[in-house]
């Protein structure tokens, strides 16, 4: 059998498809990365009303990130943003009781600092971790009518006063910051505004030190039984639109579609409850401890620049403030009005089974996962009957023909065929790059790049999969993939699933293209044809646009985000299989289109994709995947052992890019002892060297080198300032008689230090962290994080003493604790004006710092931390 012939080229039929190629993709390219016009004039000059301000949004980042600098929980600058913003709040109190004054209005504004001590137990990456914090702070603002009635029902806005090493937080999170201070500010400067139900502002200061701010607002502050609902402000990058990722009611998604620019899908909220990206927001403690619904939104385009050096306010895009502060600003509007879903919520809620989407404009889509499962099935029946009707039997001449059912399963065969090349190619080329050529993540400094390279990929395993499977009519291809598509939309959603919309949105145009393909064959005179030129045209447009926006987001978080889960984990291989598998749903009728000119024409078009594949991996070879944009992340740890007494340099990376062993030798010949060789070590959970980056150290791929140590060299955590681990032991209470226990308080003291963290091995029976110990013998990891000046914490515990000869240290009851933390003014750059008082630690990052600078050409962002470790049998 011969495929039917068409009166034009390939070259001519792709030329006349050329607006929909590429006008499609083109035109989501463009709503994708469009922003709002900044505004800087605080009052609208037409309306005289209050307006969102990007300058004012943006000045306070500056001020936080730039005029006090690193926020790092325990430091001194943490302390002077805790004065600043008490300073800022009160200022807004002081305005609104002006207003007041001055007007009469039903308005009320309140002011709190809250300080407070606790322990949480905080699961991650699978790892069981224990938190603990001294008089942290939080501040807090609660505007309301000033009624009691209306100070009952409250939605809470929350973003994070601090950053984290080694990053100013322009946008992570400064830039929340000032969105909720011109929220404030436009709120209640506009005349008449009057909150039905009250809006509380949590400016919480530890979300980095992994939401221990969070923590103590829900379970110590006096209002936090009054919330019903939470929006938290965040940022993962500085570009682009603020992303609604996480939504946990169907009453805060239909809130969420009274903002003016809404961007935000199922697809975003399906991958992150999936737990693929592997990160966490302040919404966790909330969700937890209040047991609240909410919606988690976030900047996070560009995330290159998440939780670097770089993250500063001359990188964040023009307009990306606007957008975050515009659609915040309408959403708290829309929940402290008389029609608020707020009072409804006061009996819990249900977890969401509404599919929604944002689509180009304003669109916002949202319906229920019945009408989805109604109108999916309805589009799979719908379909069958259609491509039952439409079926033109190829080979009617035969005496039997080739029959429907035939024809259909040669079509699932071809789709199916064309699904596996599509996506076994590009991993292929990724193979390649990373194991043959050892140039893997070259693609890396652009969220685009990878399209280059493993798109064209894409195409040819597409032609090669068509090629294999011999002659086929495009029609029956056709039919069979509409057919595919309606048919996974419906298994998928009835899986309660509602990323399944996606194939319903490519499955519908293809049936209304169908539909219309015999009018499309008179109009245009193709009597020769089975399937329309046009028909291709018409079916294309929707999955072209809708798709490639969902591909041009999902690059955008997780292109940058290889280059931190770990040297072992298969990048390019990930990001070949996103790639490939949303961009076959950009161009769904690649597939029919393959078998469009026949067998010796689709050769051809092989023989061109392979040239154009084998010249995309020679020009991709040949390209650095890092840049002064685009950083790689070097960890960097200074230790000095106050057991051993000795000094370490310990260098880590957390991708797979090539280079980074020859970089850590450069390191150790600049800077280590005379002919001491490389060392990798072992990274588990007894590697205790990591422990201040537990268990994200798992990422990393680590280095140990010792340093040397100048002979009449005094440790000042040693003498003066000691950094110790001690316990205290206590009587053993009845209800353990005929069990060998100790009941102990565990006392850490750390002057100078924060972030600590202990790691040891016991039996815990009960203890002060938390209500739930593992009842068995294992090893206990805990972190601490305190305000400024905060020096000291304890814990007790019961744990059970296990036989003599199983215990490490020799002593029958007794504790092994493996203990560090860092040096206050031991960090570099962010303790750059003070590096004097940071001793040997400081003297070598400055050194290095500005080596790797010249090394690299500033490809490079360390992460430099002085910290201090030892070992203590308690």
């Amino acid at each position: 059998m011969k495929a039917s012939g068409s009166r034009w080229s390939p070259w001519l039929s792709l030329l006349v498809l050329s607006p929909v190629l590429i006008g499609g993709p083109w035109y989501a390219y463009q709503q994708h990365f469009k922003l709002p016009t900044p505004l800087s004039d605080l009052i609208n000059p037409d309306t005289k009303l209050p307006q969102i301000s990007e300058k004012r949004i943006l000045g306070v980042a500056k001020h936080l990130s730039e005029g006090i600098g690193y926020r790092t929980v325990g430091t001194y600058e943490h302390a002077l943003a805790d004065t600043w913003m008490v300073q800022a709040a009160e200022e807004v109190k002081r305005n609104c009781e002006r207003i007041v004054a001055e007007t009469g209005r039903k308005l009320e504004c309140e002011v709190w600092r809250q300080e407070g001590s606790g322990n949480h137990r905080f699961d991650m990456m699978g790892k069981r971790l224990y938190k603990t914090y001294v008089n942290l702070s939080n501040i807090v603002v609660r505007i309301s009518d000033g009624t009691d009635g209306g100070k009952e029902h409250a939605v809470l806005v929350n973003s994070h006063l601090d950053s984290t090493l080694p990053s100013p937080g322009a946008a992570d999170d400064a830039l929340p910051v000032g969105v909720m201070l011109d929220c404030m500010r436009v709120l209640t400067e506009t005349p008449n505004w009057s909150p039905k139900h009250a809006i509380i502002f949590l400016f919480n200061h530890a979300e980095e030190s992994l939401q221990d701010g969070s923590h103590l607002f829900s379970t110590q502050h006096p209002i936090a039984s009054t919330v019903r609902a939470v929006v938290d402000l965040e940022a993962a990058g500085t570009t682009g639109r603020e992303i609604l990722f996480q939504a946990t009611s169907e009453q805060m998604i239909e809130a969420y579609s009274h903002v003016p620019r809404p961007y935000g899908t199922i697809f975003a909220n399906d991958i992150f409850s999936s737990g693929i990206i592997l990160s966490d927001t302040d919404f966790r403690q909330f969700e937890q401890y209040l047991n609240v619904t909410g919606l988690d939104m976030a900047i996070v385009g560009n995330s290159y620049l998440y939780h670097m050096r770089k993250d500063l306010v001359e990188n964040i895009e023009v307009g990306a403030a606007q957008h975050m502060g515009e659609n915040a600003l309408a959403l708290l509007k829309h929940l402290s009005s008389e029609g608020s879903p707020l009072p409804s919520l006061t009996e819990g809620y249900s977890r969401p089974t509404t599919v929604f989407f944002a689509h180009v404009g304003p669109t916002f889509f949202i319906y229920s996962f019945t009408t989805a499962k109604i109108i999916y099935i309805s589009l799979l029946v719908a379909s069958f009957i259609l491509v039952r009707y439409a079926f033109i039997d190829p080979a009617p001449a035969l005496k039997s023909g080739h029959g429907f059912w035939r024809e259909q399963g040669k079509g699932a065969i071809a789709v199916v065929a064309g699904i596996v090349g599509t996506i076994l190619v590009p991993n292929i080329v990724a193979i390649i790059m990373r194991n043959v050529l050892n140039k893997g993540m070259s693609w890396f400094k652009s969220p685009l790049a990878p399209i280059g390279l493993y798109g064209p990929a894409a195409i040819l395993g597409c032609l090669i999969s068509q090629y294999l499977i011999g002659e086929m009519h495009e029609q029956s291809v056709f039919t069979a993939l509409l057919l595919i598509q309606a048919l996974f939309a419906v298994v998928i959603q009835l899986a309660n699933v509602g990323s399944a919309a996606i194939f319903f949105i490519t499955a519908l145009p293809l049936f209304v293209a169908l539909a219309l393909n015999k009018v499309f064959l008179r109009l245009y005179g193709e009597s020769g044809q089975k399937i329309s030129l046009w028909t291709y045209a018409f079916g294309q447009v929707l999955p072209s646009i809708t798709s490639t926006l969902l591909l041009l987001g999902v690059c955008d978080v997780f292109v940058p985000l290889t280059g931190r889960i770990g040297a072992d984990a298969p990048a390019d291989n990930i990001v070949a299989i996103i790639i490939s598998s949303l961009g076959a749903l950009c161009f769904p009728l690649a597939l029919p289109f393959a078998h469009r000119f026949g067998r010796r024409k689709l050769w051809r078009g092989v023989i061109v994709m392979s040239i154009a594949v084998v010249t995309l991996i020679a020009v991709y070879a040949s390209m650095e995947p890092f840049d002064e944009m685009h950083q790689k992340r070097l960890f960097v740890l200074h230790t000095e052992n106050i057991t051993t007494h000795e000094h370490h340099l310990h260098i880590a990376a957390a991708d797979g890019a090539p280079g980074f062993e020859s970089l850590v030798n450069d390191i150790v010949n600049e800077f280590s002892v005379h002919g001491q060789g490389l060392t990798p070590v072992v990274m588990d959970d007894y590697n205790s060297d990591w422990d201040t980056l537990y268990p994200f150290s798992a990422f990393l791929s680590p280095y140990k080198v010792p340093l040397p140590v100048d002979p009449s060299y005094i440790s000042p955590w040693t003498n003066g300032q000691q950094f110790s681990v001690r316990a205290v032991d206590h009587p053993i209470s009845e209800a353990y008689v005929g069990q060998r226990v100790r009941n102990i308080t565990v006392h850490i003291s750390h002057p100078g230090i924060i972030w600590t963290a202990i790691a040891f091995d016991a039996h815990v029976l009960e203890w002060s962290l938390d209500k739930n110990p593992p009842d068995q013998y294992d090893r206990h990891h805990i972190k601490e994080a305190s305000f400024y000046g905060h020096d000291e914490y304890s814990f007790s515990m019961v744990i059970k003493v296990p036989d003599p000869t199983a215990n490490s240290s020799g002593a029958e009851g007794r504790v092994r604790v493996n203990f560090m933390g860092l040096q206050e003014k031991g960090v570099w750059p962010a303790k750059k004006s003070v590096k004097a008082q940071g001793g040997a630690a400081m003297q070598l990052f400055e050194e290095l710092d500005a080596w790797l600078d010249k090394k690299t050409g500033g490809k490079v962002d360390a992460l430099l931390m002085g910290c201090v470790a030892g070992v203590v049998d308690v």
